[in-house]
């Protein structure tokens, strides 16, 4: 967990300061056991398990810290284990870090490879009282302390701070006050490449495009873009990037350039250079303000010249427990109870693009434990998750998603993750390795979830093969969330609550029928709801909005459904059936959501506009 927001703490854990006397407990695990709910077996077993690795290593060997192992069994939250440093160590805990309220000169005065290597950021000094605040992730550092001190020449006040959300913080920061190198992994024979804009109209060496391509990258990583496009026009070359959904012009570049910056992308993805004519596919990896980035690249001849799109794939990114991704309360446990069973399908529905695959890992962290077989077969494998074996499927050598769950069959699965239902051989097979004992996640191309039902059977797979095997599916879109700094509260018109089927009650009395999701900020006050502010904020990047949810449409197979699967009864007649037994729609659930403060009206409605129920 190299980038974990869980704080470093030993085995019982390092001796904290001097305290008063009182009850709350000195040692950690105690605390966690006090203030978290932590049980006594969790903490036992973590223990056994830190001293085991302990014995291993030999006697200078500390082994993995306690949080960590806690926080890896799911015993407790990385929240929890930091309030619970933040209690033992006597420290100020500092829930979020926000890069814009740090001072990038005081920063400066450190060395970024050592801010970096011991999670630590200097954030601001008060001068009256000659004391520089300073975000750490390990509260026993006093050797980081002391050398922070003595760069910035004034006593230092730690404050606890998650350490994935420190490094973000030092990338920020130390780009705002001067040029970086972008790329910490460069190739041989390359010189230090910068963030800043290289201008290239006076520059005719290979260096500058070098360093050009790179800034786009690194830039693209720091504004957390999906994608880059590097767009060949008739008189310049315009980058583009997908934030949060939604593309957005970066730079350009001269047209004389085009053909050098395209070349530049190529040989970084392996791909021919000396081909122009037909499309082409590579990768890139690199590791990038201390992420490990993948990149996927794919080329296509247009009439202005080659068109390139690189896809970003963040593999140290933490996966989501499935509370975070969207889920409320009621979807939740119906989730917790689905994928725990012993066979049957679970198919996630929805676009490219609606983060099918983002949900079915989470589903797959929370099952993940020694006492359980997983495997993968995927195109591509998106994201390391340990103890899972994952296969990347290669149509060269007949490598296919069919003949993979063939093969799986034979390796004692538990559960089974298929990355694409996209023909009919593939979803035989999944359908005889649910029927045979399995439980097997997969997605489908659908608008909703009783399409996939009608889809399946359109393939060619027979309708009682369909009902006897499917436990559930998942539709389910992406939205983007209100930025929590700069919403602004409204009074919604009766128009905007009719479209999104709610009534003005609703927005006073939110009762038990209403779900309950995991929220990062307050929900707008009764009456009211929240829209992104016109202007935006730093935290946002002026759009009004930072990151995404997705909205959930769980249709769960019961005997009435399975009754009209093999009637071959149509996808609306299904999703009447669906309806009438609970089931909550996309657009419904994107309502609950705007209720929450989690989204806007105009974000639920441009992603649900084919939904008509």
């Amino acid at each position: 967990m190299e980038h974990s927001a869980v704080v470093p703490s030993s085995i019982q854990d390092s001796v904290p300061p001097t305290r008063s006397a009182g009850a709350t407990p000195r040692l950690l695990g105690a605390i966690l056991q006090q203030r978290a709910g932590l049980s006594s077996a969790a903490l036992q077993a973590a223990l056994r398990e830190q001293e085991e690795q302990r014995k291993q290593g030999g006697a200078n060997f500390e082994g993995t810290r306690l949080g960590e192992i806690l926080v890896r069994a799911r015993a407790v939250t990385e929240e929890q284990v930091l309030q619970a440093l933040g209690v033992q160590f006597d420290m100020q805990v500092l829930s979020e870090l926000r890069p814009e309220t740090c001072d990038p000169d005081l920063a400066q005065r450190i060395p970024i490879n050592f801010a970096k290597q011991h999670r630590v950021l200097p954030m601001r000094r008060l001068p009256e009282e000659n004391l520089v605040e300073v975000a750490l992730s390990d509260p026993a550092a006093v050797h980081v302390l002391d050398e922070v001190r003595r760069a910035v020449d004034a006593d230092v006040e730690p404050i606890l701070a998650p350490a994935a959300q420190i490094v973000e913080a030092i990338n920020k920061v130390y780009s705002r006050g001067r040029v970086e190198a972008d790329l910490e992994q460069r190739e041989e024979g390359e010189t230090a490449e910068t963030e800043e804009d290289v201008d290239l109209v006076d520059l005719s060496d290979e260096a500058p495009i070098i360093r050009w391509v790179n800034s786009v990258i690194f830039h693209a990583v720091r504004v957390g873009a999906s994608d880059i496009h590097l767009e060949p026009r008739e008189k310049e070359l315009m980058v583009r990037y997908r934030i949060d959904g939604v593309l957005e012009e970066y730079k350009r570049a001269p047209r004389n350039f085009i053909n050098s910056i395209i070349a530049r992308v190529k040989i970084m993805a392996g791909l021919n250079i000396a081909e122009k004519r037909l499309p082409q596919d590579g990768r890139i990896r690199r590791k990038i303000a201390g992420k490990d980035i993948d990149m996927r690249v794919a080329t296509v001849p247009t009439g202005f010249g080659e068109r390139i799109t690189i896809r970003l794939l963040d593999r140290s990114a933490v996966l989501l427990d499935l509370a975070d991704i969207g889920f409320g309360d009621d979807h939740l446990a119906l989730m917790h109870e689905l994928i725990r069973r012993p066979h049957g399908i679970l198919l996630v529905t929805g676009p490219t693009g609606s983060g099918k695959t983002t949900t079915l890992y989470a589903a797959l962290a929370q099952i993940n434990h020694p006492d359980i077989n997983i495997l993968t077969v995927e195109d591509p494998v998106e994201y390391q998750l340990d103890g899972i074996s994952q296969i990347q499927v290669n149509p060269k050598i007949d490598l296919t998603f069919a003949s993979a769950i063939r093969s799986f069959l034979r390796h004692d699965p538990d559960v089974i993750m298929v990355g694409e239902i996209r023909d009919q051989e593939t979803a035989a097979m999944a359908i005889t390795a649910s029927l045979t004992g399995h439980l097997v996640f997969s997605t489908i191309h659908t608008n909703d979830a009783a399409g996939a039902i009608t889809r399946l059977i359109d393939m060619g797979i027979e309708p009682f093969l369909v009902a006897s095997s499917l436990s559930a599916l998942l539709a389910q879109r992406l939205v983007r969330r209100l930025c929590i700094h700069c919403r602004e509260a409204y009074e919604p018109a009766p128009q905007e609550l009719e479209r999104l089927g709610l009534r003005r009650e609703d927005l006073f009395s939110r009762d038990g029928r209403v779900p309950q999701y995991k929220l990062k900020g307050p929900p707008p006050p009764p009456g009211r709801l929240y829209r992104p502010h016109a202007g935006g904020c730093p935290s946002c990047n002026k759009s009004g909005y930072a990151g995404r949810s997705a909205i959930y449409e769980l249709l769960v197979v019961d005997d009435q459904i399975r009754a009209l699967t093999l009637q071959k009864a149509d996808a609306s007649t299904i999703k009447r059936a669906a309806l009438a037994r609970g089931m909550r729609t996309l657009r419904g659930d994107g309502a609950y959501k705007v209720m929450a403060g989690i989204t806007s009206t105009e974000e639920v409605m441009l992603v649900t506009a084919e939904d008509k129920e």
